[in-house]
């Protein structure tokens, strides 16, 4: 068995176009007139053959549409992509098949079709419940449309998602109290509850540095909600299953699971990365960010990749901890000696020694006291 066969493998298709660019969003996301909707679908499927000629035979265990806004696609180019899916690699009987949504750009007949193409899961961007706070976000629709696109969705599927983002402006722990609650109250199955985080190079960013970023919870307040945030998720029977994802028992998220457990995974569309063992070399893959870029060169060259690079054993340790850590279960033991177990040994000890880490059942995990300290654990162990 190869290393990423503990993971499995998915596949991430990239729509990169919104309505509108959130301040936050540091995606590779892009607003535009006109689309030319078979344009895309003719370069995803050109792409769906080539990844599928050198990874035939592989069980496909995810498909995820990622942006973006994969909800503005038509659903026929949903359809001819999961066409051309299930003609290239034999499907798990359980496939997870999930798109993204925003709440404008919700219908129920678009998501009929999407059903009807074969997405079993919808992921959501709600991101908050209330007016001032999504105008604040640069969201575009309203808490009541949200909600709105919500029924539509869970009319629909069986398993829907979605995201929220807390420590926000003027937020405060009570806020995010009343307001995860609510949301536990709606949730089907899943969620996705993120920290607000300020990227270099968004709006936000550029607010922030200039000083005009008020109102932000202090690290206190907001280590707080993320530690009130574990309480109450795991009190309603929503795990937390990972640093930012929620769930109830058996309804994890499968793509996700395969990034964090370091599977293989192929990534189509614009700034689309992917991870691929190939002759027993394991690849980094990413292809070009512009959309004009990268669709101009799929038509021209039959290959999207911008670079394929192979990963040194450093690497792979690097990512193997930098993504399995993130998960409650913890990493293999038995998987990170086979990558390189000579320097961690001591380290692994020391953090033992101050209650951060556990190991169990061959799994080295972080406690309940290393989870809010994922990044120093993490840098203590890859500091050479």
């Amino acid at each position: 068995m190869e290393d990423w066969e503990h993971g499995g493998f998915g596949l991430y298709i990239h729509w990169p176009f919104c309505q509108s660019k959130c301040p936050y969003c540091d995606f590779n996301s892009h607003v535009v007139a006109l689309i030319d909707q078979n344009a895309w679908a003719k370069a995803y499927l050109s792409e769906i053959d080539r990844i599928g000629a050198e990874t035939q035979g592989r069980i496909l265990r995810s498909i995820f549409f990622g942006g973006g806004t994969p909800s503005l696609m038509d659903p026929a180019v949903v359809d001819a992509v999961l066409t051309k899916i299930r003609a290239t690699w034999p499907m798990a009987n359980d496939i997870e098949i999930t798109l993204e949504a925003n709440p404008t750009s919700v219908e129920a007949g678009r998501f009929a079709g999407y059903r009807d193409a074969g997405v079993n899961r919808v992921s959501m961007g709600i991101q908050a419940l209330n007016d001032p706070d999504l105008k604040a976000l640069g969201r575009l629709h309203s808490a009541t449309e949200a909600l709105a696109a919500f029924d539509i969705a869970r009319g629909v599927f069986d398993r829907v998602s979605f995201d929220l983002i807390y420590a926000r402006q003027g937020q405060s722990l009570d806020d995010w109290r009343a307001e995860l609650t609510t949301a536990l109250g709606l949730a089907v199955d899943h969620l996705s509850l993120y920290q607000l985080t300020i990227e270099d190079g968004t709006a936000f960013g550029d607010r922030y540095a200039a000083g005009k970023l008020r109102g932000l919870p202090d690290d206190d307040t907001a280590a707080d909600m993320y530690a009130l945030t574990q309480d109450v998720c795991g009190e309603a029977g929503f795990a937390g299953y990972e640093v930012s994802n929620h769930a109830r028992a058996g309804f994890e998220s499968t793509h996700n699971k395969i990034y964090w457990q370091y599977g293989d995974y192929a990534g189509i569309g614009p700034g689309a990365h992917g991870r691929l063992t190939l002759d027993g070399v394991r690849y980094a893959t990413e292809a070009p960010l512009a959309p004009a870029g990268w669709l101009a060169q799929v038509n021209r060259t039959g290959n999207g990749d911008l670079s394929r690079a192979a990963l040194n054993t450093d690497e792979q340790v690097a990512e193997f901890l930098l993504m399995g850590m993130r998960l409650r279960e913890g990493v293999s033991l038995d998987r990170f000696s086979a990558l390189r177990s000579d320097v961690f040994l001591n380290k692994i000890n020391m953090l033992y020694g101050l209650g951060m880490v556990e190991t169990d059942q061959g799994l080295l995990r972080l406690t309940p006291k290393g989870r809010p300290l994922l990044n120093a654990v993490l840098r203590e162990l890859l500091d050479s």
